[in-house]
């Protein structure tokens, strides 16, 4: 098996038929049809059943896939770490971040890195679901995870700061002549809440327990954009970290009392490259929320989902 028949896998899952993982491959349709065949021949499994509206991968397949997505990600840090120099930095540098975290720091950390290393590409990802977020690290495909909390030795977590939650109130709500609201003031309303899994979701069932509130669920959504958005036009209220408030909104945004705020922790692979160290240098320049007063504040505990292994 070669690394190029793992790639040409990947594109074939990925894009669901072999003419448009040719097309993403920029190759002819018939080198990844004998590349596929071969590969399967050579394994003596079927990894993709052929369906009327595409290729799909088989139970064996996608066991296939999870392996060779590894490799695949190695095999391109291995090249990264190969080429670069002291003044150049090739290759691509996988980050994922926790829903909601990082929204107004990172873009400037990762504008200085390609001002630095113009030639190294960047994949970031939000994931909501801290459960998916382990299994991304236990799998080695992240170089670097932005979350909330982690079961890492002191020489790969790094604590940046602390994200502050606020409330975002619906345009003309009477809560918004106060430069602070109560949580135990929000009795009764709507919320706008985020999928069942993700995290964000239980940081705001923590504090509604916590301030005796019924958890009452107006709508629920996947992206903080949209739930600003909705809560904005008064389908109910929502808790967001205060940096994944879109721009034009914050004046619909109060803190509140007692205080929810989260750490922020920068996870690194084990044994990070330069780009990476590069970027956790970066990050640790940007603006984060000073950690709220212990009188007056609540610190979101994180669930054992979001505990995350070495990535």
């Amino acid at each position: 098996m070669s690394l190029r028949q793992f790639e040409y896998a990947l594109a074939v899952a990925e894009a669901g038929s072999v003419t448009a993982a040719a097309e993403l491959l920029h190759v002819a349709q018939p080198s990844v049809s004998q590349r596929i065949r071969g590969l399967e021949r050579e394994l003596g499994v079927e990894l993709f059943a052929r369906t009327p509206t595409g290729l799909v991968p088989t139970v064996v397949g996608r066991a296939f896939l999870r392996e060779a997505e590894v490799v695949v990600s190695a095999a391109r840090r291995a090249r990264a770490t190969a080429r670069a120099g002291a003044d150049q930095l090739v290759g691509e540098l996988v980050v994922a971040v926790q829903m909601g975290f990082g929204t107004r720091q990172l873009p400037g950390a990762l504008g200085a890195l390609r001002r630095r290393f113009p030639r190294l590409e960047v994949t970031v990802f939000e994931e909501p679901s801290s459960a998916e977020l382990e299994r991304l690290g236990r799998r080695g495909v992240l170089d670097l995870a932005l979350m909330a909390a982690c079961e890492q030795t002191p020489d790969d977590a790094h604590h940046l700061g602390d994200e502050e939650f606020v409330v975002v109130l619906g345009a003309g709500h009477p809560r918004l002549a106060a430069d602070r609201v109560e949580l135990r003031e929000l009795e009764g309303e709507p919320w706008v809440r985020f999928d069942r899994d993700s995290a964000l979701d239980g940081v705001l069932l923590e504090v509604l327990r916590n301030n005796d509130l019924a958890p009452t669920t107006a709508a629920r959504v996947s992206q903080t954009a949209t739930a600003v958005r909705w809560a904005a036009h008064g389908l109910g209220v929502t808790l967001v970290p205060a940096s994944a408030v879109p721009h034009g909104h914050e004046h619909l945004v109060r803190p509140v009392f007692p205080a929810v705020s989260q750490p922020v922790i920068a996870v690194l692979r084990h044994a990070a490259g330069p780009a990476e160290t590069a970027l956790l240098e970066l990050l640790r320049k940007e603006t984060w929320s000073e950690p709220v007063g212990r009188a007056q504040s609540w610190v979101a505990p994180p669930s054992t989902a979001n505990s995350a292994p070495a990535v």
